[in-house]
């Protein structure tokens, strides 16, 4: 046993000195590459899941003053890849589109300017004349009245207000607004979208036409007749064909000007009573803007009336003397008036 024992010893010692020559290998150490670093090749081999597997658990086992030596230079190494990838996220970025610049807010159109006026002179007129147009051209007035049965062409004597000749409308028919252009008179209707022409020394019809819409004033150029329909659109009319050649929207610093009514050209503008109101606007023709406003408030002494009376209406200019003449539809009188600015 004893003879047998000691070779078997110094076996058990051979093997034991070839196990510590083994353990001496040297330990393997993990190099971090830095994320944004583009390898020049990539290996074509990949270990298989068991050798990585092995691989980290000798890692996490094989802690050594070697290993922990290395962990400054890991952490270096982390940073340094953290902003090389930062600097190419921020150099590869799209850059940020600059903001829409804001319109700037438009300013509120001024409003227009009022005027208000003086009485001239004043002249008796039909109290039951319910006035729809009025022109006054070399010296002679001219009147267009209203309502169903009682609508007539007249003409009347400025200075007394008789009525020195007058043709009827047929009973259908409610008159509307009057003008004369060359030697004709035209005049609407309201909801018959039926017009007439009239020669004007004998009050003779000429033509009957029609339109698409509702009939209220009418004045004209000297090349254009220009209509109103009770809404803010003002037409022009060809005189000879009687069609639509054109048309402007009235507004003024509120939006759409509505209930235009009876028209009278005056010095290159178009004015127009404003319905149910005691304004009258006085219109670009080029552009619809209003230009301005001319209140006649007080107009009608209304505290000497012995009979009821409606709206002003009735706009009449002679272009001769630069007079303008109002009144309104049942008044008792008809004024000669001045605009002037308001105070």
């Amino acid at each position: 046993m004893k003879y047998f024992s000691v070779p078997f010893l110094l076996l058990i010692a051979l093997c034991a000195c070839l196990l510590t020559a083994c353990d001496g290998r040297p330990l393997a150490t993990a190099t971090l590459a830095p994320t944004a670093a583009l390898p020049a090749e990539t290996s074509a081999t990949t270990q298989p899941p068991d050798a990585q597997a092995a691989d980290a658990t000798a890692s996490e086992t094989d802690a050594t003053p070697a290993a922990s030596a290395a962990a400054p230079d890991t952490v270096a190494t982390d940073a340094a890849a953290t902003e090389v990838a930062y600097a190419a996220v921020v150099v590869t970025a799209p850059d940020t589109p600059a903001p829409t610049p804001t319109e700037p807010a438009t300013p509120t159109p001024t409003p227009p300017p009022t005027y208000t006026y003086r009485i001239i002179n004043t002249y008796p007129h039909d109290p039951a004349a319910f006035t729809q147009g009025l022109i006054f051209v070399d010296g002679e007035l001219y009147e267009g009245t209203g309502r169903w049965g009682e609508s007539t062409l007249r003409e009347v004597a400025l200075a007394t207000g008789a009525v020195l000749r007058s043709r009827p409308l047929d009973a259908q028919y409610f008159g509307e607004g009057i003008t004369l252009l060359g030697d004709k008179i035209y005049q609407l209707t309201w909801q018959d979208q039926t017009g007439f022409v009239y020669d004007r020394d004998t009050f003779e019809p000429l033509q009957t036409f029609t339109y698409p819409h509702e009939g209220w004033g009418i004045t004209q150029d000297g090349t254009r007749l220009i209509v109103s329909d009770g809404t803010a659109t003002i037409r022009f009319w060809d005189p000879e064909t009687l069609q639509e050649t054109g048309q402007i929207t009235v507004r003024d610093n509120e939006g759409p000007l509505n209930r235009l009514n009876e028209l009278e050209f005056i010095n290159g503008e178009i004015w127009a009573h404003i319905w149910l109101t005691d304004l009258i606007a006085r219109i670009s023709p080029e552009t619809g803007d209003v230009l301005g406003y001319i209140d006649l408030t007080g107009l009608l002494d209304t505290s000497t009336l012995t009979q009821p009376v409606d709206v002003l209406n009735g706009l009449a200019f002679d272009s001769e003397t630069g007079r303008i003449f109002v009144t309104g539809k049942l008044w008792p009188s008809l004024f000669e008036i001045e605009v002037i600015p308001a105070p």
